[in-house]
């Protein structure tokens, strides 16, 4: 086994000093990564973190692992072991994202999802789209009373405060704040293990994120090869259809092969209506969908519901996979 990469991790808790040993090796082709810490009883406990074939997978692993390991306390010899650990400090927005999410006001914070919850059935839009749990926090931690003040929230763009500021300021405008704009003073207010512990926290939840999306990947993957269809990947793997076939189309721009279910999904679709499509992608490009669906369609086989144009976005979608493919480049 050929040792490619090796740290030592350190933890004080009381009087008791903990080392570990953080190992990446390859053996005939096999990536191997290794947690080994030193007990009590002065023996090595074996962690596997990873053994398989991808080096994507195993940084992944790697960074998921160490992003566990330091939040339980254990400090690496050699720093910068994560993406942006060289910044520890942190920047001015992520300050500003901690002290929401760790002072905020429980209480408009739930006023806000309630809020966001029926705008985003009124508007048909993901509740996400309009505002994000660590923008609620932050407006229910700092309160704005006014458009300016709630422009200085990181997030809070142009576009959201034309469309829904008025409705923040009507939400929160009626509470008292002890604190005040601009919000410079929070980087000496935040106490710094908080944030050093947030940051670690930030940084866990990324890493899982990416282990659960490759796992799916995997499966996804997998599932095609056997000859399922969207059907079978929505049920297995409980993802709304729009959210597989953009899925689908990273994977095909990462190289995979996807032409057999995209051919099974399109086997009833008019020879006439494909070529008018793919003539129309190759005159005006592939990367908007929405000028290709008026051109083909127009508005005489769309439903006013909505529910028409979201069946044939489908179809353009799965089009797409097979325009690229066929024409062997990426967005044009």
């Amino acid at each position: 086994m050929q040792l490619v990469f090796m740290n030592t991790f350190e933890k004080l808790e009381g009087d008791h000093h903990y080392t570990a040993r953080l190992t990446i090796a390859e053996e005939q082709g096999v990536w191997h990564v290794n947690w080994q810490e030193m007990d009590t009883a002065q023996t090595m406990e074996l962690e596997v973190w990873y053994e398989s074939l991808s080096w994507e997978e195993l940084l992944t692993a790697f960074r998921h692992g160490v992003a566990l390991k330091m939040g339980a306390g254990y400090v690496p010899v050699i720093e910068s072991m994560l993406d942006g650990d060289r910044h520890a400090k942190g920047s001015y927005r992520s300050m500003l994202q901690c002290y929401g999410e760790h002072y905020g006001n429980e209480a408009v914070f739930q006023t806000l999802r309630e809020w966001r919850r029926k705008k985003a059935a009124a508007d048909r839009k993901s509740p996400f789209l309009i505002a994000t749990n660590v923008l609620l926090w932050m407006i229910s931690a700092y309160l704005p009373h006014n458009e300016e003040e709630l422009r200085q929230i990181p997030g809070w763009g142009k576009a959201r405060n034309e469309a829904y500021g008025g409705d923040i300021l009507e939400l929160t405008r009626p509470y008292t704040r002890e604190t005040a704009f601009p919000l410079d003073w929070v980087a000496q207010k935040l106490d710094g293990e908080l944030f050093r512990n947030w940051q670690l926290k930030q940084q866990e939840n990324k890493y899982r994120n990416a282990l659960e999306r490759q796992e799916e990947k995997k499966r996804l993957l997998s599932i095609v090869q056997q000859g399922g269809l969207l059907s079978t990947l929505e049920e297995e793997l409980k993802l709304p259809r729009r959210e597989l076939l953009l899925r689908m189309e990273q994977l095909e721009q990462e190289g995979y092969e996807l032409e057999p279910l995209v051919e099974e999904e399109l086997r009833d679709v008019p020879e006439a209506e494909m070529h008018s499509i793919l003539e129309v992608m190759t005159e005006k490009g592939d990367r908007y969908l929405k000028p290709v669906l008026e051109h083909v369609y127009g508005e005489g086989n769309r439903s006013k519901d909505g529910r028409t144009d979201e069946l044939l976005y489908e179809k353009l979608r799965l089009i797409r996979i097979h325009f690229r493919r066929k024409q062997g480049k990426k967005a044009v």
